[in-house]
Order: C-alpha cells, then structure tokens, then sequence
C-alpha cells in the first residue's frame, strides 16, 4: 500500500506528468489532492499497471479525491521553451485547476519550478511510494492515451494507439514514410540516423 501523505494535518496534492519522451503531443499533468485516510491497495505508478486497471481506477480516483485536475502543455510551448519547462508548466496549470488550494506539493521527480505560491517536495519515485502521486499520474496517462488514440485516427500510420507517441520503431518507420504531422515536436530528434539506412 502507497504512503497516504508525507504529513499529517496539511492538505498535500500530488502531482505528475507523462509525455516527456513522446515524439509528439501535449506533455499531460495532473494534480490529486486525496483523503488523508484514503486507502486503496490497487493505486500505484501507472506504468506498473494495465491498461484495464487503469481504466477502472479512473472513476475511483475522480469519485474519492477531495479535488482533482488535468492539464496540458502543448507542442508549440514544448517547442518554445523546452520540454522540462512545458513539464513544470503543465504541472503548475493542473495545480491551478484545483478546487482546493492545496498547502503542499508532492511532486514526482527531482526538481519542480513554478510561479506558484505553494511549499512543495520533490520525491524521485514518488509515484510509486505516495497515492497521490501515483493517483495523478494514472489520471495523466489515461488521458493522454485516449488523446493519442484520438491521433492515431487522424493520422494513422505511426502507431500511436500503441505506442502513445513514444519513439517505437513502428512510429518512427511511420516518419520515414509519412514525415512528420503537425503534432510532432520538432524540437526532437525523431530519427537515429542509423534507421535511415536500416529501413
């Protein structure tokens, strides 16, 4: 079972993101702000868990948590300012979004910036040893996910209802073939340059 909060007798949110090694897309954060006696054996990092036990999660986080919220980043900002700062920028919206200021932050990783007023720990792991956390990064990767599906239908061929976005050999044949969408971050490099000769 995950650690319900850091402290006691303070309202904590935790907070994470998914999509910082996608090839493409919006980086997705969310923040939970759970009952400090919350308990629920089945919460934890979310690439521990399958896609079916994500889905069934998501209802219960939304309907247990005191506050929740889902934000982006998108592609022209994780162009423009870099994808570690579109991260902490997605973090800090989804922070906003909460219907509940929280008193502190948990936040997955090592380090967090923000213009944010709120006191906050940075937990390297932190997914998988606080239920907040590992609350809000289920509610990140479903969301991107389904986003990318939607994707996958508008551009098909890359294989992103499989492969998220993510730097697959499928989705990067599916460069080669097709170049690049307007959702592809061409801040990254999409390509090895071995895989130019490979294919």
């Amino acid at each position: 079972m995950l650690r319900p909060y850091l402290e006691s007798n303070r309202i904590e949110a935790g907070c994470d993101e998914v999509g910082r090694g996608c090839l493409c897309g919006p980086v997705v954060a969310a923040a939970v702000i759970l009952p400090p006696d919350y308990a629920n054996e089945f919460i934890n990092d979310s690439k521990k868990l399958s896609k079916s036990n994500r889905n069934n999660l998501i209802q219960e986080i939304k309907t247990s948590a005191l506050a929740w919220s889902i934000a982006e980043a998108s592609v022209e900002e994780i162009d423009s300012i870099n994808i570690l700062n579109a991260s902490f920028l997605a973090m800090s919206r989804a922070i906003e979004g909460l219907k509940e200021k929280p008193e502190h932050l948990l936040i997955d990783g090592n380090r967090f910036k923000s213009h944010l007023d709120i006191p906050f720990s940075c937990i390297v792991k932190g997914d998988s040893k606080f239920a907040s956390i590992a609350a809000a990064s289920i509610l990140a990767k479903v969301y991107r996910d389904d986003l990318m599906e939607d994707m996958a239908a508008k551009y098909p061929g890359y294989g992103w209802e499989k492969n998220a976005g993510y730097p697959t050999r499928a989705h990067r044949e599916g460069i080669i073939k097709l170049g690049l969408t307007p959702i592809h971050r061409k801040s990254f490099r999409h390509l090895p340059e071995q895989m130019k000769l490979d294919i």
